[in-house]
């Protein structure tokens, strides 16, 4: 298993909020959310992160 990347990230608390009522729906942690939110953006600006064993709906 790769080795995942720690990260500490301040967010505003509405959007804190909003990620964390999205998360819920989605039956996701609210990091998980947040990863696959980022992923969805990467992806619409054409740079999608490329690693063996990618699970990008997780």
């Amino acid at each position: 298993m790769v080795e995942r990347k720690k990260l500490l990230l301040r967010l505003d608390p509405a959007v804190h909020e909003a990620m964390a009522k999205w998360a819920a729906d989605d039956l996701r942690s609210i990091n998980a959310q947040i990863e696959y939110a980022l992923r969805l953006a990467l992806e619409q600006v054409g740079r999608r992160p490329t690693r063996s064993g990618d699970d990008s709906a997780a």
